[in-house]
């Protein structure tokens, strides 16, 4: 089957291990010692927060992490080293004088009802920055991502994380830094830092609105002082905010359709983020999965790691109203689709007025295999081939229109006056045009294993529906 990820090296994660637990029972009454409920607790979960949850992300992601950090030498360090052990995380954790991060959650239901935290601000002598800095030092050479997930315990001191960045820029790897607090001068120079709008707002020194504008303002803004490359703004329900090197903005819509909990959201973007450009994805390609991503994690009730099966499924097992894939998804789909043994039908058009010709035509063509693929001309491709009064209906009304369609699978829209591109990206196992085409003379044709014609039926054309209204509007 073919993989999300491949040729990943090893991923290094530094910062605070956190352990989380969670006691979660029931509440049937009220404390006679005081106004609070009583929760009877039936099940205790143990799980890896922190840094250590981002390790657990990537791992679940089935790619190769290594974890530097610390923690005491206590009963929750055991709790803590014997998950990282069945997970199959490789680490390297300090054992200090301070205890073990420690967050323990009362649950009733979904609801928590308080959290406890056991910690101490963890004290970076001389020997334990040696220690970190050897550490580092040894992993760094074999990695090409390297994670500083900041929780602000103490851990990631401004001379280790400087330490780290100029040593990733040297070896010319990437550093993706999940901020805390105020002081960013110790994030200078990172390739990408990854706030959410509170964060945002700590450094700029002011609470934000989750509005676009304001964002874009201080992102750039914040981007252009401490020289990060990229910066990644996660924005709740809002979705996601791309600054790209050249201080471009993407806003990226949420694909989460139920919230239940955030718990652990940052990390997983982080890791999906993390393990897809150690695959090599192209930076936008890589933010938009780490939404979708997100959009899955947020739906799971307390620090839970996202999988490689949920990330894959998100991609290929899209809602309905989603049937409509950007260009840059389809390639990483139609390998998903392929992996689970189903032949995929590739076919294009305008489709500015659908007719009845047209609905014949896709209903034969998905006779052809599992799915169906319609490639959409853009609304400026279209004004190049046909001329500037067309096409009568947008893009995205004509895209949503062919989503609708029961035979219809997919819609990509594509921007160039033919679909060679998305035929290559997607290499059908049948690629399907209707006409009176030669095979020899059909675009993308060497991409797919199969070429079909099929002859529209008479009578019926976009064209003449046109003159047909024209006419009657005179």
């Amino acid at each position: 089957m073919t993989k999300l990820f491949s040729n990943q090296q090893k991923i290094l994660v530094i910062g605070d291990a956190i352990l989380d637990i969670y006691n979660i029972g029931t509440v049937d009454r009220v404390s006679p010692e005081a106004p609070v409920p009583i929760v009877l607790v039936t099940k205790t979960l143990h799980k890896l927060g922190g840094a250590a949850n981002v390790a657990n992300n990537i791992s679940k992601l089935k790619s190769p992490s290594v974890l530097i950090g610390c923690c005491g030498g206590d009963y929750n360090f055991e709790i803590l080293k014997s998950i990282l052990h069945q997970n199959n995380i490789e680490n390297q954790l300090t054992i200090t004088n301070e205890p073990t991060i420690t967050k323990v959650r009362i649950v009733s239901g979904v609801q928590q009802i308080v959290r406890v935290d056991f910690e101490k601000k963890i004290s970076v002598d001389e020997k334990l920055e040696n220690t970190l800095l050897k550490n580092i030092d040894e992993q760094i050479q074999e990695c090409n991502v390297v994670v500083i997930s900041d929780y602000g315990k103490g851990l990631i001191t401004e001379r280790i994380c400087k330490y780290i960045i100029d040593k990733a820029n040297q070896l010319e790897k990437i550093t993706i830094v999940d901020p805390k607090g105020s002081n960013w001068e110790k994030y200078r120079n990172a390739t990408v830092v990854t706030p959410n709008v509170k964060e945002l707002g700590e450094v700029v020194g002011s609470k934000l609105e989750n509005d676009d504008l304001i964002i874009e303002n201080f992102g750039k803004s914040i981007q252009k002082n401490y020289g990060i490359k990229n910066l990644l703004v996660t924005r709740s329900e809002k979705g996601m905010s791309y600054f790209d090197e050249n201080f471009i903005v993407e806003h990226v819509k949420t694909t989460a359709t139920e919230v239940f909990d955030v718990s652990g959201a940052g990390d997983t973007v982080v890791a999906t983020l993390a393990t897809a450009l150690s695959s090599g994805y192209l930076w936008l390609d890589a933010v938009k999965l780490a939404n979708k991503a997100a959009g899955v994690v947020v739906r799971k009730t307390g620090t839970e790691p996202i999988t490689y099966e949920e990330l894959e499924d998100s991609i290929e097992s899209l809602r309905e109203e989603n049937k409509v894939v950007e260009s840059h998804d389809i390639e990483k789909l139609s390998k998903i689709i392929k992996g689970k043994n189903k032949s995929i039908v590739f076919t294009n058009g305008c489709f500015d007025i659908i007719h009845q010709g047209h609905i014949k035509y896709l209903q034969e063509a998905k006779k052809y295999g599992d799915v169906l693929v319609i490639g959409l001309n853009s609304d400026t491709s279209i004004k190049r081939l046909k001329g500037p009064e067309r096409p009568i209906k947008k893009e995205d009304e004509r895209a949503v229109i062919m989503s609708s369609l029961g035979m219809v699978d997919y819609v990509v829209v594509f921007e160039e006056d033919t679909p060679a591109r998305i035929i290559e990206q997607i290499k059908p196992d049948v690629l399907v045009k209707g006409g009176d085409y030669k095979i020899e003379d059909i675009v993308g044709r060497e991409y797919a294993k199969e070429t079909i014609v099929i002859p529209f039926v008479e009578g019926f054309s976009t064209t003449s529906t046109i003159e047909k209204i024209k006419k009657n509007q005179k």
